[in-house]
């Protein structure tokens, strides 16, 4: 699967500590329009994982092609990630949010987890996004690239019932 192209997410939340937990995530899609749904499979030992059950809710950030440095420091465990990137509370559920390297952000409440081998498939209901213009990340075949097709437009209008 290495060599098949896909976005890339930093999934956030915050740890029972208060804390900022975050990884890289390739592993993203759209699973329902209504309610607005995504999934994000994460390795069943991290501690973002742990946090993700603890507090219910997590956000998707979506880099865009100026945040190869974010997904490089997010994909690297065992340091301290948020340490190394600019952040912020997100505007509707206040979870941790790349502003600087993300062109949008999902805040998502967790509604079922599902473990399949060494990884779990969380899915979430989309309760907030915020997107502003940016040209997407990609990682394939061991590497970073910008979406070809150019910017995607913004700022995003939330779905009916989902607060933007």
């Amino acid at each position: 699967m290495s060599a098949f192209p896909t976005g890339v997410a930093v999934v956030t939340t915050y740890g029972a500590d208060g804390l900022p937990r975050g990884l890289t995530c390739s592993s993203l899609s759209s699973v329902a329009a209504e309610p607005p749904t995504l999934s994000v499979c994460l390795t069943t030992r991290g501690e973002t994982l742990r946090a993700l059950r603890a507090s219910g809710v997590f956000a998707v950030n979506l880099l865009h092609d100026a945040g190869r440095r974010a997904a490089q420091v997010f994909a690297r465990p065992g340091q301290d990630r948020f340490g190394q990137v600019d952040w912020r509370p997100s505007p509707g559920a206040g979870l941790p949010w790349l502003a600087e390297d993300a062109f949008a952000v999902a805040e998502c409440r967790v509604s079922d987890l599902s473990e399949v081998s060494d990884h779990t498939v969380v899915i979430g209901e989309v309760t907030g996004v915020v997107q502003e213009p940016g040209v997407p990340l990609l990682y394939g075949a061991r590497g970073f690239a910008a979406w070809p097709g150019g910017t995607v437009p913004g700022p995003h209008v939330a779905p009916e019932g989902v607060a933007s």
